[in-house]
Order: C-alpha cells, then structure tokens, then sequence
C-alpha cells in the first residue's frame, strides 16, 4: 500500500495495477486513490469501466491502444473479470506492450500466481494483495478514525464494537459513521452507545447460536434463532451458515490437531486472524463426531424442507434442538 501511496506522490505512475484478496474495502479505496490522481473528475472520456467475467478482453485492448484526449493517461479499471483465476491468453499476451499513456487497474477477489495474468502484470506493473485486516491493524485503524473526530474509547468498548461488526472494515466504517453521528455531542463513546447504534452482523450472532449450542444452553440459541426471524432472515439461509459454522469448527479442530499456527488456520478457515482463539475455544465443545453427524443433518433437513416434509423454520430449530439437548 505503502508503494502506491508512493506512486501517487511522486506521480511516477506503473501502467498496471493489479489488486486483489478478501479486503474490498481497501481495493476500493486505492482504486479511487489512483483514479483521483489521474483523471479529473468531470473526465469521461479517458476513463473506463469493464465488470464482471463478460468483460472482452479484445475491446479492453483496443482501448488501450487508443490515446488519451487532452491528457496525460488513459485509465481503464476492470473488475471481477475472472482473467487472473480462470487466465486470459490474449490480454495475457498484450500486457507486457501496453502503451506508456495507459494504465490498466484490475480489481480481483482470487488470482491464480502461477497463471499467465499474474506473472504479467506483477512483471510489468504491481501485484498487491488485500488481505483481510488482523484485529491489530483494525484496532490503529479504528483509533486513528476516532482521535481525527476527538473522540476516546476503552479498549473494552472497542471490543464490543468489533465484536458486533466483524472485520470487514466496509462494514466497520459504515458502523464508524453511524457510531459518529450518534455521539456527536460526547468526548467518550461507552457500551451503551455501541449497544444502540451499531447493528450486529448476522455471522456474528450465528458464531452465537453455535456457542449456545455447544454450551448446550437451547433457550439462548433458540432465542437467538427467533430473533434472526424477526429481522427478516429466511431460515434456509440461517441453516446455511450454522452449517458453515460447524465445518469451520470442525476444520479448525483438524488443523489444531496437525499443530498449524492460528494466521494459517484462520486464512485457511477464511476467517478473521483474531477469531482463531475463541472458535477453537467454541470447536472444543463438540467432538469431532459431532459436527460430522451435524453437518449431514443439516444436509438432510435442507432436503426434507427443500421436498416439502417439513417447514424451513422447524427445520433449523430441529437441528438447534438436537444439538443443544444435553446428552
């Protein structure tokens, strides 16, 4: 990032840029970075926008090859085109070419390192990774937010607030915001004003339910459930991701078991790096016959909904039923 930034100051732009990994939110940002110093922001014709995995790879060319009007670059910004996971052979081919008064910016959720797009454009331009935040950088980045607005927060109550946002930080400076407003005539921000203002995510209060269940606490996860209910959640998709969370716990459980550190078990977990040690916490109340017999009647109770046996919402609480009874 630090390279970037650097490119930007000392206008000694790379023709490609190449970002990619789980963190949006920061791709998004230094895309806009790059575009605000390279085109004026009433310029429509040196800039442009491809999308998606039907971009066309000959017609991103021909751009490129097409001057600039008036101006210095040509910006071309291709999103989630699929080039650098599934390759590209014949952009693959033009990149190394491409003319000094283009510049090409590729935003990517997965890149394949050993394929042809990667190799080029981290040969002739920048290859950066965004990856997910670790709760130490989200952490200066929060307090580094807040000390700008002169406001103070306890390490408690911050973690309170990150408890309830997750870590992606698209979500925590939207929350950020609204936890701004909400105390704009206060110095300190307190618990309470997190507990009323910031909406908790739904991954986060699954982790929940899944904990209640493991502590065989049924009120508490059959409470938890209905609440997700009353916001609308379909209980298809709630079921889902109580099924994510168990082969999460139960991959967790594996890679502990194989003496992997918590930065690779939470990477390949795609987890946050800073949630690694309360889910094994949370693994370590089910065995691993558990989650495996849990994660087929989850398999099987989303089919006897999906053929009409039983109602989606008495499917879930069938299987947060089962598994918070105590034994």
């Amino acid at each position: 990032m630090k390279t970037i930034d650097e490119d930007i100051r000392l206008k000694k732009f790379q023709n490609i840029y190449l970002f990619y990994g789980s963190e949006n939110y920061l791709k998004q940002q230094y895309k806009q970075k790059l575009k605000q110093a390279l085109i004026p922001p009433d310029d429509t014709i040196n800039f442009s926008r491809f999308e998606g995995q039907h971009a066309d790879p000959q017609a991103i060319i021909d751009l490129a090859e097409t001057l600039p009007f008036f101006a210095d670059y040509r910006l071309i910004v291709v999103e989630d085109s699929g080039f650098f996971k599934n390759s590209c052979e014949t952009l693959a081919n033009y990149l190394p070419n491409l003319p000094s008064s283009t510049i090409l910016v590729f935003t990517e959720s997965e890149v394949d390192k050993r394929g042809k797009m990667y190799k080029a454009a981290n040969k002739s331009g920048r290859a950066i990774e965004f990856a997910q935040q670790n709760e130490q950088l989200l952490t200066r980045w929060i307090l580094g937010r807040l000390k700008r607005e002169n406001k103070k927060i306890t390490q408690n109550v911050l973690q309170l607030f990150l408890s309830k946002t997750g870590s992606d930080m698209g979500n925590i400076d939207k929350e950020l915001e609204k936890l701004l407003c909400y105390t704009l005539n206060k110095e300190v921000i307190d618990a309470t004003d997190v507990n009323a203002i910031c909406t908790e995510q739904v991954t986060n209060q699954i982790f929940e339910m899944v904990h209640a269940i493991g502590k065989r606490n049924q009120k508490r996860a059959l409470s938890l459930y209905y609440d997700l209910l009353a916001l609308k959640e379909a209980p298809m998709r709630i079921l889902y991701l109580i099924n994510r969370q168990f082969r999460i716990l139960l991959d967790l459980k594996s890679m502990q078991k194989a003496g992997l550190d918590a930065k690779t078990m939470a990477s390949k977990a795609g987890i946050p790096p800073f949630a690694v040690k309360r889910s094994l916490e949370q693994a370590s109340c089910f065995s691993k016959t558990e989650l495996i017999q849990a994660l087929n009647d989850g398999i099987s109770l989303e089919t006897d909904s999906k053929t009409g046996k039983i109602t989606d919402q008495i499917a879930v609480e069938l299987l947060i039923v089962k598994y918070s009874a105590h034994p």
